[in-house]
């Protein structure tokens, strides 16, 4: 007999049934990875998005990880293969970071940003800005949003409503942060939904509505055990509950696919840095499955389903300068 089939009649004679043993998901398969941007010092902090048949990538250049003027740089390409610049945009004074992407009801390109101030590479203070435009070129004005001291890294659009999580210290405790689900119905006027009791200094958050209307959020933190966590709720997104995975996560993001299983990424640092492509769940499931061709700085990917492939932009300096990269995934 078969030692396959001596161990499944063990299992039976042990009181499992059969129907419980899922076989183990095959795992999912990097198709290729390429630089597809290094122009200045330092390249970094992503996102990536599909709009109008064509691919637009976003980063920020400066000189450094920290300090210098930041600029938004938005790449865009036919195939995802050849990448030309769409637009440079720059705000005197001020460290423009972070741009994440969205599509707005009435069919324009948003962008959310980070607005800082550096004295060197000393902070001095933020606010976010956005901006929009009709053909991915020509971009409005960056505008500021929100109050000094908070910072929108991301929003989702559902029904109408852009969505998104704001962080900012917390009053009379600096070495605390504090975060809020903020919603919008133009992208420029936001209002407080809810604020989460999260501790330990929590702030990047990425979220994605399900087809059945429950949103899910997965947040960073930053002290204490750092291990992030995976949030979810139901109209009208007042009430949360929480579930603290096993792995801490730099530069959050996650999607689902048409399959329905949520795919995910972020920073690992335990080891040496990288960025690594995981299986997650709502119920606080993260998995890294796969790491990414990268190291030293690194994250911040963008994520898209496109072709029976999952595609990401992400940044790294495992080649020995920051660069920006473009990987396709086959996640099974």
């Amino acid at each position: 007999m078969p030692p396959a089939t001596i161990a499944l009649t063990l299992l039976i004679a042990l009181g499992f049934s059969t129907q419980t043993i899922a076989p183990p998901k095959p795992a999912p398969t990097l198709v290729s990875a390429k630089k597809i941007w290094d122009a200045v010092g330092h390249n970094a902090f992503t996102d990536l998005i599909r709009w109008r048949d064509r691919w637009y990538c976003t980063f920020r250049e400066s000189d450094a990880h920290i300090g210098g003027n930041g600029r938004i740089r938005v790449l865009t390409s036919t195939d995802g293969d050849t990448w030309a610049s769409a637009a440079l945009i720059a705000e005197a004074g001020i460290d423009l970071r972070d741009p994440k992407m969205s599509i707005t009801p009435d069919d324009r390109l948003m962008i959310v940003a980070g607005g800082s101030v550096y004295e060197g590479t000393t902070y001095r203070g933020r606010q976010p800005r956005v901006l929009f435009s009709s053909d991915g070129s020509a971009w409005s004005t960056p505008e500021r949003i929100l109050a000094e001291g908070d910072w929108l890294w991301r929003v989702t659009w559902h029904d109408g409503t852009a969505y998104g999580v704001t962080y900012r210290t917390k009053p009379g405790e600096p070495s605390e942060w504090m975060t809020a689900l903020v919603s919008s119905r133009d992208g420029r006027t936001f209002k407080e939904v809810t604020a989460f009791a999260a501790p330990g200094r929590p702030n990047e958050t990425t979220l994605r509505v399900m087809p059945d209307g429950e949103m899910v959020a997965l947040m960073r933190r930053e002290a204490g055990n750092r291990l992030a966590w995976v949030g979810r709720s139901r109209a009208p997104y007042t009430s949360w509950s929480w579930r603290e995975t096993a792995h801490a996560v730099g530069g959050p993001n996650f999607i689902r696919l048409p399959d329905g299983e949520l795919w995910a990424t972020g920073r690992d640092s335990s080891g040496s840095p990288k960025t690594v492509v995981a299986r997650m769940t709502v119920d606080g499931g993260y998995q890294p499955v796969l790491t990414l061709p990268s190291g030293g700085d690194t994250s911040y990917a963008g994520m898209v389903w496109h072709d029976g492939l999952l595609w990401l932009s992400y940044y790294s300096s495992h080649d020995g300068k920051t660069s920006i990269y473009l990987a396709r995934v086959r996640p099974h």
